[in-house]
């Protein structure tokens, strides 16, 4: 999630506050923020909550992402 990381650098936050506030580990938010693992919808409530911004907009680079790779991986 490319988003969640500048969101969390522009509030000035660091990941193990993200962590505390979101209930999980450190390295949670590192792989979140990394994209090894897709965020389950839990966590993506309480992140659009926290960063007062919709899911779509947590989401929406790692959906046009998606998007470009299907297209470069059929041809």
């Amino acid at each position: 999630m490319q988003r969640l990381k500048s969101l969390r650098i522009i509030q000035g936050m660091k990941r193990d506050e993200l962590a505390e506030k979101l209930g999980v580990s450190y390295g949670t938010i590192a792989a979140l923020e990394q994209g090894s693992v897709e965020p389950k919808a839990s966590h993506l409530l309480k992140l659009s909550s926290i960063f007062n911004v919709s899911i779509d907009y947590l989401l929406e680079n790692e959906k046009e992402i998606k998007i470009i790779y299907e297209k470069r991986t059929r041809n």
